[in-house]
């Protein structure tokens, strides 16, 4: 999710800035923290920590929401008739460009394929971070250029330090996709960073409790965000060196998240028009992103990698197939980073500037 703004709580209310509810707000960013360091805590308590990444958290974590909220944006785009008439050469050109880059990369070699596309993932990964804290800054109506200033800084550093803490580190027992993926970096650049990371968060949190106590305007879901995104990732990459932890820490504070969005988008859009309960909208947005999620994995895993053939059946074994297969296969995933950049900014989307408008209660 890239940096987007939002219309802010009508003037004079004296509610808290929450983007959703409180109670959907506290469960989706608390939530889904607290369920990644009880699954580390798990890990720890059953050995898992200094062992690969178990199958059933592969599947619950890995399958069920990194892969899956891929697909979720598909109900933002290619599920909404009304969006695809909006910018149709936008929604057929990410996906074609795509994969026409996708084979030229891949022609250089795999190396050089997963590598691009790990660094794209992290951009993607941080930009979201910092997208949420642009909305909160919203609807909080936070315009200061100091306080973007300070936010800014702290929730790039909560990202940044980490990863440059794993290029000072190579190897480490974890990768985003393949043991390729990064190139080393320098150990006096993960020193700087650092400090700079601690003086971020000190500088932000204090500025958070003077506003709170001082001015009495709390933002409490913009200081979970910073606060469960430096745990976490803390935890995953600097504070672990586990391949589990990583996994755990990694995909579910972004995952979860993303398809919360996506839903409650869809709630207030496309549903609304054609009412239905809670779990009838939950199966059919749950069941389609599992379904198709399942499928590509089934499709990387007979034809690349020939890992898992207890949930996907004998693999393949096609090697001359990966020059074009790989590129494909990668489609959904560079298509969801690009779209992202565009599908969430208030400013070229009526539909998402009216949900960030509406009053959250």
């Amino acid at each position: 999710m890239s940096a987007t703004t939002a219309s802010p709580p009508p003037p004079g209310t004296s509610r808290l800035p929450w983007l959703f509810s409180p109670t959907v707000d506290l469960l989706t960013f608390t939530g889904s923290a607290a369920l990644s360091l009880m699954l580390v805590a798990v890990g720890f308590r059953f050995g898992l920590i200094n062992r690969d990444t178990p199958e059933w958290t592969w599947v619950t974590s890995v399958l069920l929401i990194d892969v899956a909220h891929v697909y979720a944006t598909g109900f933002r785009v290619y599920f909404d008739r009304e969006e695809l008439r909006r910018r149709p050469w936008l929604y057929t050109l990410a996906p074609i460009l795509s994969f026409g880059i996708g084979v030229a990369v891949f022609s250089e070699g795999p190396r050089t394929f997963w590598r691009l596309l790990a660094y794209l993932a992290v951009f993607h990964f941080i930009r979201q971070q910092y997208g949420w804290v642009a909305l909160y800054r919203a609807r909080g109506r936070e315009t200061d250029r100091f306080g973007r200033f300070v936010d800014s800084a702290a929730i790039y550093l909560a990202t940044l330090y980490p990863l440059v803490y794993w290029h000072a580190n190579l190897p480490r027992q974890f990768d985003w996709f393949v043991s390729t993926d990064f190139v080393a970096g320098p150990r006096w650049l993960e020193l700087i960073a650092r400090w700079l990371y601690r003086l971020a968060l000190v500088a932000y949190f204090g500025r958070s409790l003077y506003r709170g106590i001082r001015l009495n305007r709390w933002n409490p879901g913009k200081d979970l965000v910073v606060l469960t995104t430096a745990v976490c990732w803390y935890v995953g990459i600097v504070g672990l060196n586990s391949d589990y932890a990583f996994t755990v820490t990694n995909v579910i504070i972004h995952g979860i998240p993303y398809m919360v969005l996506v839903y409650w988008t869809q709630k207030r859009t496309q549903w609304s028009a054609r009412p239905r309960t809670v779990p009838v909208r939950l199966v059919r947005f749950l069941g389609l992103i599992w379904l198709l999620a399942y499928f590509e994995e089934l499709m990387w895993d007979r034809a690349i990698w020939g890992e898992r053939a207890w949930l996907f059946g004998e693999a393949w074994h096609k090697p001359e197939w990966q020059s074009w297969l790989v590129p494909l296969l990668a489609v959904p995933q560079i298509t969801h980073y690009v779209l992202d950049g565009f599908i969430w900014r208030r400013r070229s989307n009526r539909d998402v500037r009216d949900i960030a408008a509406a009053d959250s209660a």
